[in-house]
């Protein structure tokens, strides 16, 4: 495969392996628009060599949005080394961002492929197996993330990054109403001490997790892309991203959902 979608994408994830980064992709390899966007991050399995796991969203907030300088959230897929148990240690060598974001997650019990018309949130809940804490550590190719513009955003996998996912919620979770669940963060430094704490809650991802998780089947399936059984969805953060540095241990108590933690290394 010699297309300039799949070069843009083997370019991006030899930066990503490397720890180095662009100031944007090469003119002749630059994506113009969404769609274009998308085709390249629709290269990144191959080009890695991986299977895609799960699926994320970036900027579901309006200052998250305002931050990278985008009109709304933005997919990217989770691969699979990118996939961490709570407690592990999760290396910030040639991250850019250096933040850590608490996320609610789920797990699909089934597949929802594309389709017409737009399924409606009762439709993409009942195809969900469990509810999961999450982290991400998220990452960016371009020295200045900040002004690379949506469509290389979305040719950068969304800034995909490190994923941490907790063990599944116990049962009685769909119950819950997840915009008023209360997250509380602490982030310790290399000695122990805590050096800030933080609360967020649901209302962050697109004003709630499940708005976001349908946003997602249904921004897939327009653009002809089926979810699977046993992928993740992380809906994206829940607070203001949470600063670290080498050495600092990350963790987050998601309430009656559980709780988990991420070491961050050079």
């Amino acid at each position: 495969m010699d297309t300039p979608a799949h070069r843009a994408a083997q370019l991006l994830w030899q930066h990503r392996c490397a720890g180095t980064t662009v100031g944007s992709l090469p003119e002749v390899l630059r994506p113009e628009h969404a769609a274009q966007g998308h085709a390249v991050q629709a290269a990144w399995p191959v080009v890695s060599g991986q299977a895609v796991v799960g699926w994320k969203i970036a900027a579901t907030s309006a200052a998250g949005q305002a931050h990278i300088n985008v009109g709304g959230p933005l997919p990217g897929r989770i691969l699979a080394s990118y996939v961490h148990a709570t407690g592990d240690t999760v290396s910030l060598t040639g991250n850019r961002m250096r933040v850590v974001e608490p996320e609610f997650a789920f797990r699909l019990g089934a597949d929802l492929a594309p389709r017409a018309t737009p399924r409606s949130q009762p439709e993409v809940l009942a195809a969900l197996a469990s509810l999961h804490p999450a982290f991400e550590v998220p990452d960016s190719r371009y020295t200045d993330f900040t002004a690379a513009g949506e469509a290389q955003l979305l040719a950068d996998n969304a800034c995909c990054g490190p994923f941490v996912f907790g063990a599944a919620a116990a049962v009685g979770w769909r119950e819950h109403d997840l915009r008023q669940t209360q997250v509380h963060a602490t982030v310790f430094d290399a000695a122990g001490e805590p050096r800030f704490k933080r609360v967020g809650d649901g209302r962050a991802a697109l004003g709630d997790p499940y708005t976001a998780l349908t946003w997602l089947v249904n921004e897939l399936s327009s653009r002809g892309v089926a979810l699977q059984a046993g992928q993740y969805v992380s809906t994206g953060t829940c607070m203001v991203p949470l600063s670290v540095e080498p050495g600092d241990r990350v963790c987050a108590d998601f309430g009656p959902f559980g709780a988990l933690e991420v070491r961050l290394a050079a």
